[in-house]
């Protein structure tokens, strides 16, 4: 592109000669160069150069100027003839007027700051606590703190003019790259501490009788303890205190908290000269809550009895940083043997990463894509994932118990847990983006963590990080500075996600020469930190899937890191793994499988999770592993309706050679849309609200045991009939109970009534005969021992029980209900539904039943004294042994009999004048009773909650557990999958019966109500 295009303008040739150099605004820079202050220099070539090579050229010629503008005559003849004689000074002082306005700012303000430069240099200081505190005592009392007037001025303001003295040397140092990024961060925390040293004592000064009644220490935590400090970020610290011989501990405490509060204002207020940066005390005990100081007693106590695992987490970079040195001392090393001993709490890695998940998911979307700390790829991954590794590698390797990421990072790929090139490539992004950091505060001496919008901003970063970009900054500086920022960011969050898993994988596969892994010991401690129970299983597991070199083996520990994660964050990790082999020894030779997992991260994720949830789900993927591949289809987990399901299941029965053959291929189909449906169940996909969801699932299954009915039935009809010619009787299934409802659970029967009526010409007796053989046939065929789930077919509530016919005539049903039917079958008979069979002969079933039901009259006095009766036998008789009354799902308190029941006693007494009570749905008829004025608003809200609750539960147990149950688990493993099941996060099963407990009481006190009046 020529000058004047870039320009926007012809421009002359020492505007050109500026142009090459970098310069945006060369005309500002030629009446700069033109001034007083820089004189000859304005044609040195090598001034020029020097300003050429800085971050931004126009800004550090506009500091440089400001800078000498603000000197005597005197003192701007000295820094010519320095910048001209002395290339490193020059470096580092343009260096530093061309990265930060700030800076610049204060050595306009303070131009004789500028021989800070030369003295650090000179007195080939190397900056630590020492070194920093002589600096800012010179600023505050002039070389001493005995004996030595002090200069004039506030103290404070003082404090904060040698603050950014300092500063500007440790700038200068980073931008001529004398130090790295380490050494630089080191030396920023260095600062700090002797920073708050200085305040503690100017404090001390002003209060000197606090000053003899405590000891007072400065404990360092986050960046400060690590010693990896940013140029602007709050500074984390905790106060510890103990009293001086004679002081009462009381009075001890609240002059340290005096000392203490004095400090931090010194070093967060603002004033004409600026701040210094903020202090933060809230990872102290309790927070922002709790006492800004406490004595070590104190902080043992609360770290012993009440911290969380994030606590222990912050404490890792705790250092004294300040204040009574024995006393820090005596913090550390009191409170170490917890850090290190975190990780065998209950949950360690579950809580570390949902604190991670937390961060992110608080990030505004708005600056989600320009987070360079708490994004995806940020900062933030390095340091979780070294502090997770630490905490539980630490507790037997004292190498890693650094407080310093970066050191942390090389014992760990030292000790072999972690690869060495991915803690190369983890290092190197870590110094990336922390020196982009750097650079952006840097600017204005602000706290941001963002990637600023500006495209001058961007190209200022870009040329200031050259030397650490790969690609050339020359042609488009900014577009190179936005490659180089995703790459890294990029494979921060690729190795953060493996980092945890990967090594695992090394501890069981064969290693090269000389590479170093994990031992057997840090394996297990590793997989009993994530959750897993047996962790010597666990290694076996991971040794056949992933040992060998065969291509399988080769896909197996690419997708395990990750897997093991996913399997983690389940309540069952071991079932998890211990599923994925089985499914992977069955499907390991199929092509597609590990393809589908390798190629479709989505597909891989949703087996994870289904493998871990409980035992229904895989249970019946392991009986046909190969319904793997709908996890890899979008729609794949959509519960199919009732006419897709029927006309596949008939297709399937029409094709076999036997009635057997045909069940057994109408149970296969069931088996497949049972994995959907809990599938997509637990993986949460049926509808975001769990109520809805609930009545889905029920629907779903509802479906598809009427289309297995339906299947079974045309199987044992075809089969009789070849043997025997035309069968004599039209059949007909009625559903009733839940299975009439619609609302199915996972491990319901499928309670019926058969009904049959001969065929025009037949005689009843043959009829009978046929109509019983084939219902007979079709239950047995249905529950036969099998690879397939059985579909237990439950006729007990037709007349008479199990003692009556198992098929009857609708003659004989008509016969029995005018005659002696009991107020308990009319209940029954308000979920009565034609599923199945003849669809004339179900309607004319339904049209017999409905005046029963719905009887004209209402309830009579004996008959509801009846259902009471009956309820309250129920009640006390069927509850089994030794089960809580109180969270006992079925019949106990506010359980799913208390809504049933009240809801179809007004179905029965007000049914016959309100159409909007005939439904066979629990919820439906709640609602209509609700809108009918039957029952309150408030009181249906109550009962439909306990109602849905309760339903949710048993669905819950039966997915975790693989059978049918009533009652919360007494496994501590299976309550937690229960509870995550239902949206309770790890460690919060306690939090699930209680709230059940709570919903339900107040159900009960509503069918009191209501039912029992």
């Amino acid at each position: 592109m020529a000058v004047e295009e870039r320009t926007g303008s012809r421009v002359s040739r020492p505007e050109i000669r500026l142009v090459r150099r970098g310069f945006t605004d060369p005309g500002a820079a030629l009446r700069l160069l033109a001034g007083p202050g820089l004189g000859a220099l304005a044609d040195d070539p090598v001034l020029l150069d020097a300003l050429g090579a800085t971050a931004d050229p126009d800004l550090a010629l506009l500091g440089l100027a400001r800078l000498l503008e603000a000197l005597d005559a005197a003192e701007q003849q000295t820094l010519r003839d320095t910048l001209t004689t002395s290339k490193p000074l020059r470096d580092r002082l343009l260096g530093v007027l061309g990265a930060s306005a700030a800076l610049a700012d204060h050595l306009a303000r303070h131009p004789r700051d500028w021989h800070a430069l030369v003295t650090f240099e000179q007195q080939d200081m190397h900056p630590g606590s020492e070194d920093f505190l002589r600096a800012l005592y010179d600023g505050v009392w002039g070389g001493g703190r005995e004996g030595v007037p002090a200069p004039r001025g506030d103290r404070g303001d003082l404090l904060r003019v040698a603050y950014r003295r300092c500063l500007l040397a440790i700038a200068a140092r980073d931008l001529t790259g004398t130090t790295d990024l380490a050494q630089t961060a080191a030396e920023l925390a260095d600062l700090a501490g002797s920073t708050l040293q200085t305040a503690l004592d100017i404090a001390a000064g002003e209060d000197p009788q606090a000053a003899r009644a405590c000891r007072l220490a400065v404990i360092g935590m986050g960046k400060c303890g690590g010693r990896e400090l940013n140029y602007v970020s709050d500074v984390d610290v905790i106060f510890v205190a103990e009293p001086r011989e004679g002081v009462e501990e009381h009075t001890a405490v609240q002059a340290a908290t005096r000392l203490a509060a004095r400090a931090m204002r010194l070093c967060s207020d603002t004033t004409g000269e600026g701040t210094i940066w903020p202090v933060d005390a809230n990872l102290r005990p309790e927070g922002r809550n709790g006492p800004l100081v406490r004595t070590l007693a104190s902080h043992l106590a609360y770290y012993q009895r009440w911290a969380k695992t994030w606590e222990f987490q912050a404490l890792l970079k705790a250092r004294p940083v300040a204040g009574d040195a024995e006393l820090g001392a005596a913090y550390t090393g009191a409170l170490a043997p917890m850090v290190w001993q975190a990780a065998a709490r209950e949950n360690f890695v579950a809580d570390v990463q949902q604190m991670r998940r937390r961060v992110i998911d608080s990030i505004p979307a708005t600056e989600i894509d320009r987070q360079l700390k708490l994004g995806p790829g940020g900062l933030r991954d390095v340091e979780f994932s070294v502090q997770l590794l630490q905490l539980v590698h630490g507790r037997a390797d004292r190498t890693l118990r650094s407080g310093n990421t970066l050191e942390a990072l090389a014992a760990l790929s030292a000790g072999g847990y972690v690869g060495r090139a991915d803690a190369a490539s983890l290092d190197a992004a870590y110094r990336f983006l922390r020196t982009l950091e750097h650079r952006i505060q840097l600017h204005r001496l602000r706290r941001t963590h963002l990637m600023p919008k500006d495209e001058a901003d961007q190209r200022r970063l870009a040329r200031s990080l050259a030397p650490l970009i790969n690609d050339d900054t020359r042609a488009d500086p900014v577009a190179a500075l936005q490659r180089e920022w995703k790459r890294h960011a990029v494979e921060v969050r690729r190795l953060h996600e493996k980092l945890f898993y990967r090594p695992l994988l090394d501890a069981v596969a064969e290693l090269p020469a000389g590479a170093a892994g994990l031992s057997p010991q840090a394996a297990r401690e590793r997989l009993e930190a994530l959750g897993y129970a047996d962790p010597a299983a666990a290694l076996r597991h991971l040794s056949a899937l992933a040992s060998g070199v065969s291509r399988k083996a080769a896909i197996q520990r690419t997708l395990l890191p990750v897997m093991l994660g996913w399997f983690a964050e389940s309540a069952d990790p071991d079932a998890g793994l211990l599923n994925f082999r089985q499914v992977s020894d069955a499907l390991g030779r199929t092509p597609w499988y590990l393809r589908l997992l390798r190629d479709e991260s989505a597909a891989a994720e949703q087996l994870a999770r289904v493998l871990s949830a409980g035992r229904l789900a895989p249970d019946l993927l392991l009986r046909a592993p190969e319904a793997v591949a709908m996890l890899g289809d979008p729609q794949g987990l959509l519960p199919r309706g009732r006419a897709a399901l029927e006309q596949e299941v008939l297709a399937a029965v029409g094709r076999a050679a036997t009635s057997a053959g045909a069940v057994a291929s109408a149970r296969s189909v069931r088996r497949r849309e049972l994995f959907r449906t809990a599938a997509a169940d637990v993986l949460g996909r049926l509808a975001d609200d769990p109520a809805e969801a609930l009545d889905v699932a029920g629907e779903a299954l509802t479906a598809l045991n009427t289309a297995t009915l339906q299947g079974a039935l045309r199987a044992c009809v075809a089969g009789w009939e070849a043997q025997n010619g035309a069968l004599p009787t039209r059949i007909a299934v009625i559903a009733m109970g839940r299975f009439g409802g619609r609302e199915l659970g996972y491990g319901s029967d499928a309670d019926v009534l058969f009904v049959h009526e001969p065929v025009l010409g037949s005689l009843e007796e043959d009829a009978a005969r046929a109509a019983h053989a084939v219902c007979n046939e079709l239950r047995t065929l249905l529950g036969a021992p099998s690879t397939e789930p059985p579909l237990l077919v439950d006729a007990d509530l037709r007349p008479e029980g199990r003692q009556g016919p198992l098929v009857r005539t609708l003659a004989s049903y008509a016969a029995y209900y005018k005659r002696w039917s009991h107020v308990w079958e009319s209940q029954a008979l308000l979920r009565a539904e034609p599923v199945a069979g003849d669809a004339g002969l179900g309607e004319r079933f339904r049209q017999l039943i409905d005046p029963m039901r719905y009887p004209g009259t209402g309830v009579p006095e004996r008959d509801l004294l009846e259902i009471r009766r009956i309820k309250a036998r129920i009640e006390s008789e069927r509850l089994p042994r030794g089960a809580d009354p109180t969270t006992h799902t079925k019949i106990g308190r506010g359980g799913l009999a208390d809504v049933e029941w009240t809801v179809q006693l007004l179905q029965l007494q007000h049914g016959h004048r309100l159409p909007e009570l005939r439904t066979t749905r629990t919820r439906a008829a709640l609602a209509a009773a609700a809108r009918a004025g039957l029952v309150d608003e408030g009181d249906a809200v109550v009962l439909d909650a306990a109602w849905v609750l309760a339903s949710r539960v048993r669905a819950a147990v039966m997915l975790v557990r693989g059978r049918p149950g009533d009652s919360f688990p007494g496994d501590a493993r299976e309550l937690a999958g229960v509870a995550r099941y239902l949206g309770y996060g790890a460690g919060h099963s306690g939090e699930l019966v209680d709230d059940y407990r709570r919903v339900t009481r107040r159900a009960r006190a509503v069918v009191e109500k209501i039912f029992y009046g």
